[in-house]
């Protein structure tokens, strides 16, 4: 009986957690897929490209991310896991870098993997208007976006939502 009750109550959780999650277009977002050689953030619903963005790599963009300070943008699966304001980048959603792989191959070569991937948006600076940070590789290795954008995924894709980050 308890077990069934455990049932009910998962069950009811889950279908108030699908009613309440943001969607485009009718269709929830349930995978972030990066494409780097495109430049472009697209969020999927069931497999179906729902909506993308023009984003900006690390300084280094080919390749895969192999250890910190390299510069690169990441390559493989991860989660986005958590979110925060922030004071330079506008809002940021950081990506569960390193995974057990990265991690792994980051142990083999006696290097640390690096962390603290995110999506985020561009720095509003005076010297700089925000399309200059559009238009080339910029960062650290995290993916960057302009700031509308950064908003608009910000309130779409939920923590927890896979990310894809592919060459």
């Amino acid at each position: 009986m308890r077990w069934l009750l455990a049932l009910l109550c998962i069950t009811t959780l889950g279908l108030a957690q699908a009613s309440t999650a943001p969607t485009l277009r009718g269709k929830a977002i349930d995978k972030v897929l990066v494409v780097k050689s495109e430049r472009k953030l697209h969020l999927l619903g069931r497999g179906e490209v729902l909506k993308t963005y023009r984003i900006s790599l690390g300084k280094q963009p080919a390749g895969a991310k192999l250890r910190e300070g390299d510069s690169r943008t990441p390559e493989g699966f991860y989660w986005i896991d958590w979110r925060k304001t922030s004071d330079k980048y506008n809002l940021s959603m950081h990506i569960s870098y390193p995974n057990a792989r990265d991690a792994a191959n980051a142990r083999k070569k006696g290097v640390s993997a690096g962390g603290m991937i995110m999506i985020h948006g561009t720095p509003l600076d005076d010297e700089y208007p925000e399309w200059f940070f559009s238009t080339l590789d910029w960062t650290e290795g995290c993916i960057a976006m302009r700031n509308t954008d950064m908003r608009e995924v910000w309130n779409l894709v939920q923590d927890g939502t896979l990310i894809e980050i592919r060459p």
